[in-house]
């Protein structure tokens, strides 16, 4: 029987919860975890590392994250009265949606970025090229306020370090015994496929070549490293250095429930022990061949 998972508090396209039983598999034991690419936070949430360094180039992300972290009672107390009848009309987002692109006060953008996700379109995070979230209004009935999951991060955060830096200053500053996961943007399955960016500095194929090249650095250096992205053609390409094991997975948005169907996800694997009979060589093997 499958232990109970907890959830992120945000809705995040490309979110990993359904993932998690997968990837606790493939994460091998270790004192620290490095995301550089947190998200939602569902491998946080469900993992059992003494220490984390938690980073996303989402400074909107980072900050609401700080601030959950440090004040967590104060802001469950504000966010709430965010999610009400009122506040979940059409011209209601929308007056929010241009008040958070207009302010520069930290705790509030917190408040309403948590509002957005939660009546915002599909939980998607669009910024356009001027820095401004664009994403329309969702029209859901009653949006969900997460209390419960906004205490359950903040008692877990405080085992975490929250930072808003680039992948590659991460790579730089890895501990001697991180183990890292990387859920990188992932690569588009089709020319059309892909959103206006996450964030403004947006992830190409150079990064996506570029974060294989500073796994490879990492495993020579001592580290493992598990990254996950869709599985094609090209990611065969750049992560041939690393084991790789393909599984079937729903997808997680579109434009029509009708429309979501499998897709292939792939876990590059670059083990710092692989010679055989190691733990971490033991487990790949098995998971390979599934």
């Amino acid at each position: 029987m499958n232990a109970p998972r907890n959830r992120a508090f945000l809705k995040w396209a490309g979110g990993k919860y359904s993932l998690v039983p997968e990837l606790l598999k493939r994460l091998p034991a270790g004192p620290e975890l490095v995301e550089p690419f947190v998200g939602a936070g569902s491998v946080f949430l469900n993992t059992h590392y003494q220490r984390y360094v938690l980073n996303d180039i989402n400074a909107d992300l980072i900050q609401l994250y700080q601030i959950v972290q440090h004040r967590v009672d104060a802001f469950v107390v504000d966010a709430r009265s965010l999610f009400c009848a009122s506040a979940n009309q059409k011209n209601s987002y929308l007056d929010f949606r241009q008040e958070f692109n207009a302010t520069s006060d930290p705790y509030q953008r917190a408040l309403l970025f948590l509002y957005l996700n939660r009546h915002g379109y599909n939980g998607l995070c669009r910024y356009n090229l001027s820095g401004k979230f664009n994403v329309p209004f969702g029209s859901y009935k009653k949006p969900y306020f997460p209390e419960a999951e906004l205490y359950f991060f903040a008692e877990k955060a405080q085992k975490a370090r929250f930072s808003c830096t680039s992948y590659q200053q991460v790579f730089a500053e890895l501990s001697a015994d991180a183990v890292v996961y990387c859920d990188p943007p992932y690569v588009p399955l089709s020319k059309t496929a892909s959103f206006t960016s996450y964030a403004r500095q947006g992830f190409n194929l150079d990064d996506q070549a570029q974060l294989a090249n500073l796994a490879e650095q990492a495993q020579r250096n001592g580290h493992n490293v598990l990254i996950s992205n869709h599985d094609t053609t090209w990611t065969r390409k750049i992560y041939q250095q690393a084991i790789l094991h393909s599984i079937q997975v729903g997808r997680s948005i579109s434009q029509n429930g009708a429309g979501r169907g499998k897709v292939a996800e792939l876990f590059a694997w670059y083990s710092a022990n692989p010679v055989p009979g190691s733990p971490s060589a033991e487990v790949l093997l098995q998971t390979a061949k599934q």
